[in-house]
């Protein structure tokens, strides 16, 4: 009877573990975004979109290049370039969690959105960084 009592104790504390590393996302665009202290995100340009389409069997994955511009109390600091490939996860949360809020700290991807789709053209107005993080 303890055992099963112990067992169904510990279910429900883990289930209450993982309702609190909902994962929820960050969107900056080419008009605003993240502001801690004074600071906010802008996507300014997507440089280059290798990334291989859906719909088509790539050898490489590819990758994105995009600058990010880097404003404080609404003045420019500077413009970044950031590659966006699986090689470089750590190191873009690692700059993007400096700029977010406190809560926003445990960043666990970056990623350029939309994905390219075999013969759709993507104009530079449709794109967008989606960062996700464990709230």
């Amino acid at each position: 009877m303890k055992i099963s009592t112990v067992l169904i104790l510990l279910v429900f504390s883990l289930t209450a573990v993982a309702q609190s590393q909902e994962k929820s996302y960050l969107k900056i665009t080419q008009k605003s975004c993240l502001k801690r202290s004074g600071y906010t995100l802008v996507l300014k340009q997507v440089i280059s979109d290798s990334r291989c389409p859906q719909g088509l069997n790539c050898i490489w994955a590819g990758e994105a290049q995009v600058i990010v511009s880097v404003y404080n109390n609404k003045k420019l600091e500077e413009d970044v370039v950031i590659t966006l490939s699986p090689k470089m996860l750590l190191e873009n949360n690692k700059w993007f969690a400096k700029y977010t809020k406190e809560k926003h700290k445990d960043i666990q991807n970056v990623e350029l959105v939309p994905y390219p789709k075999k013969d759709k053209p993507i104009t530079q107005k449709e794109y967008y960084l989606k960062v996700g993080y464990h709230k």
